[in-house]
């Protein structure tokens, strides 16, 4: 049994680091807004900047769990470096979802008008 757990967990994982120009506090607020709009448990720990994720039953797994960090002024100021790991039929591939929306909203802040005068576009 525990074989299989473990052969699941190892399957649908998901972990990255990505950068965002939005605080710490702001990505974890995005997060938290995701994952409840699919349907899964969210809330900040008793970390600073880290929340987790949980969810119900999904294939063999009896519940998944994800979390996220968030670590504001890394390399330089208003750079946040967030870390995403997921396990989950379901979560997995929304925790890819969730990454691919900070890529997202990374490269829309870097093409918009209202971006830095002293930015050289470059990361």
């Amino acid at each position: 049994m525990t074989e299989s757990f473990n052969a699941e967990l190892i399957r649908t994982a998901f972990g990255r680091k990505a950068v965002s120009r939005l605080s710490a506090a702001e990505v974890l607020d995005l997060a938290i807004r995701f994952f409840q709009e699919r349907g899964y448990r969210t809330g900040r720990t008793g970390r600073p900047n880290h929340i987790f994720i949980f969810g119900k039953a999904e294939g063999p797994l009896p519940r998944v769990t994800g979390s996220v960090t968030a670590r504001a002024d890394v390399g330089r100021p208003g750079i946040t470096l967030v870390t995403l790991d997921a396990a989950g039929e379901r979560l997995g591939p929304a925790m890819a979802d969730f990454y691919a929306e900070l890529r997202r909203r990374r490269i829309a802040a870097k093409i918009s008008p209202e971006s830095s005068p002293n930015s050289t576009g470059s990361d």
